[in-house]
């Protein structure tokens, strides 16, 4: 039997305070904290949908020595074999395949309901992106990416500032990762609009 990992929806009511105030986003403050984890027991895995010209993505942990969860080989990008779908891994992976597994964090400030996580391809990169569900939440960022084009799995290397993170209540740790850093990254000004061959652009738009 497949076990997907997925926090108990009615461990606390949810009560969140949301503030729209720029240049931070709104976000639950303090409701859960988030603990280190061992970088090296996780994959961060672009998984393909379909014919692979679209991927999510998936996070493997491996909890303990009994059996491989996955292997990787290569490099820009590394190719993920998600080893536990061959076997029963209860109690031996962690497997997580959507926002009740994980969400973004940025230092105090949960962002899971402000922020959803998409995996991006493009022509010679797949991207981890960070995006606002709300207007006025924060700017886009890249959380990580594979460093080359593929349609299989493959794996998500984290940009700089960027990590997995868990998350905590009360002292216990629960069954959902963050993916985590510490400050807002410098903010990227947005670029200008191409004006149209041969229209003067209007002084004060951009």
């Amino acid at each position: 039997m497949i076990q997907t990992v997925r926090p108990l929806a009615a461990l606390v009511p949810l009560v969140a305070s949301i503030g729209l105030v720029s240049p931070r986003p709104a976000a639950a403050q303090a409701l859960f904290q988030a603990v280190d984890v061992d970088q090296t027991k996780f994959v961060i895995v672009a998984a393909p949908i379909g014919d692979g010209s679209r991927a999510q993505l998936n996070i493997y942990e491996q909890r303990t020595a009994a059996r491989p969860c996955f292997s990787v080989q290569g490099s820009a990008p590394a190719v993920v074999n998600p080893l536990l779908s061959n076997f029963d891994f209860t109690g031996i992976c962690n497997r997580f395949i959507d926002g009740n597994g994980y969400s973004v964090r940025v230092g105090s400030s949960d962002l899971g309901t402000v922020y959803r996580l998409s995996v991006v391809k493009q022509a010679n990169d797949t991207l981890l992106m960070a995006l606002p569900t709300k207007a006025g939440a924060g700017p886009e960022m890249v959380v990580a990416r594979t460093a080359g084009p593929g349609s299989t799995f493959l794996l998500l290397v984290p940009e700089p500032g960027w990590k997995l993170m868990r998350r905590q209540f009360g002292g216990r740790v629960l069954g959902h990762v963050y993916l985590y850093r510490d400050s807002w990254p410098e903010a990227t000004p947005a670029p200008a609009p191409a004006a149209s061959p041969g229209a003067t652009p209007i002084r004060g738009l951009w």
